[in-house]
C-alpha cells in the first residue's frame, strides 16, 4: 500500500486532485449546506442558491482567516450536497472542499434503497451499496439526472443511536468495500456500540488505519472508554461535537480532559476534531457554528492546557492530511 506520505499523495476535492501537503488545516467532519430529504420539495422553504452561496461564502472566508485550509462536506449523498456550488464556492474562497458520498442512517434513506417490492422487505444487499458509493469515487459524485463530478473524497455512513438496523449493516459493510476498492478513507457515524459497529467495517478487510469513527465525544463512548480502545485497534476517532454540550454530548472542558489524556497515552496520532457545523440548514435545525470554531476556541484551550504546536499540528493537519490521502488499493489476490 502507498504510503500518505509520499511525494505523489493526493486527496479528492470538489476541483480535482490536490496534493495532501497542501490541505493545512482540515475541518473533517462539518456541513456546507444540509438538507433534509424532501424539504427541497417543502412549499414554505426558500432555498435561494444565491443567498445560499453568500451565506457559505463569507462562512468559508471566515474559516480561512482563522488559519483553515480545507473543510470536508461529510453529508454524504441525496442531503443537500450541491457539487456546482461547491466547485464556485472553492474558487472564491481558497479553502480546499471534499466532498463526501454515502448514506445513512436507515430513517434519512429513501424507500427505493429499502427495496419494498420485495415481500417482506428486505435492505439492499451490501454489494448494492457497495457499487453504489464505488462509481461516486470512480467516476464522479452524481448530480442527480444531470451529470457526474469530481470524485468523492470519503465514503460516510451512520447507524441508529438506538442500535444498527439489517439496514445499516448494508450500509456499514458496502461503505467498507467502496472504500477498500478505491482507496479513499471511510466514517462511520456508530449506532449504540462503537466497537461492534467498527468491527463489521473490519471484517470487510478494510485497514484500520482507513477508518474514522465518528460522534466520540458522546458521553456513552467517552463512559464505555471507547475512545481510546479505537484509537488502539489503528482506526482514526473523531470528538466530532466540539461546541456541544447536552445529555448527549459531553462539554468542551470534558473534551480538552479527553484529548489531552489520549495524547499522554500516546494516541494523539489516531484524534481527530470537529464541531459538525452546519452552513445552512433545510427541513432541520442548524448547528449555528462557525466552521473555524476548533482554530478560534478549542485550540487555545488545549494550549492552556499544556498541548504544544506539534501535536496540535499533529491533530489539526497531520491526522486528517493521512486519513483522507488516496491509497493505493490491493489487488484481489491481497484480499
Amino acid at each position: 500500500m502507498t504510503g500518505p506520505e509520499t511525494a505523489t499523495a493526493t486527496v479528492h476535492t470538489v476541483l480535482g486532485p490536490v496534493a495532501a501537503a497542501d490541505l493545512g488545516v482540515v475541518a473533517v467532519h462539518e456541513a456546507l449546506l444540509s438538507v433534509l430529504p424532501g424539504a427541497q420539495h417543502a412549499y414554505d422553504l426558500d432555498l435561494d442558491r444565491a443567498e445560499i452561496f453568500t451565506t457559505l461564502l463569507g462562512k468559508l472566508r471566515d474559516f480561512r482567516a482563522a488559519g483553515g485550509g480545507t473543510l470536508v462536506d461529510a453529508t454524504g449523498m441525496f442531503h443537500g450536497r450541491d457539487l456546482p456550488m461547491y466547485e464556485n464556492l472553492s474558487r472564491a474562497s481558497g479553502v480546499h472542499i471534499v466532498a463526501s458520498t454515502g448514506l445513512g442512517p436507515e430513517n434519512l434513506l429513501g424507500g427505493y434503497f429499502l427495496t419494498p417490492q420485495t415481500n417482506p422487505p428486505t435492505p439492499w444487499p451490501a454489494e448494492k451499496f457497495a457499487d453504489l458509493f464505488t462509481k461516486e469515487v470512480t467516476e464522479g459524485m452524481v448530480v442527480p439526472r444531470v451529470e457526474r463530478r469530481a470524485a468523492a473524497g470519503l465514503v460516510t455512513t451512520a447507524a441508529d443511536p438506538a442500535g444498527m438496523t439489517a439496514t445499516e449493516e448494508s450500509l456499514f459493510r458496502g461503505a467498507a468495500r467502496a472504500g477498500r476498492a478505491t482507496g479513499v478513507a471511510v466514517s462511520l457515524r456508530y449506532g449504540k456500540d462503537p466497537l461492534a459497529d467498527l468491527d463489521i467495517a473490519l471484517d470487510e478487510h478494510l485497514p484500520a488505519d482507513r477508518i474514522v469513527v465518528g460522534g466520540l465525544d458522546r458521553r456513552d463512548a467517552v463512559a464505555a472508554g471507547a475512545p481510546a480502545e479505537i484509537a488502539r485497534r489503528g482506526a482514526y476517532i473523531a470528538l466530532d461535537h466540539l461546541g456541544s454540550e447536552d445529555e448527549t454530548h459531553i462539554s468542551d472542558a470534558e473534551r480538552v480532559t479527553l484529548v489531552t489524556e489520549l495524547v499522554a497515552a500516546g494516541l494523539g496520532h489516531r484524534l481527530l476534531l470537529s464541531c459538525n457545523a452546519t452552513g445552512v440548514a433545510a427541513g432541520h435545525p442548524a448547528r449555528e457554528l462557525p466552521f473555524g470554531y476548533v482554530l478560534t476556541d478549542f485550540a487555545p484551550r488545549l494550549r492552556a492546557a499544556g498541548l504544544g504546536d506539534d501535536e496540535l499540528d499533529r491533530i489539526l493537519t497531520a491526522n486528517p492530511r493521512e486519513l483522507l490521502t488516496v491509497t493505493s488499493t490491493r489487488s484481489s489476490t491481497d484480499q
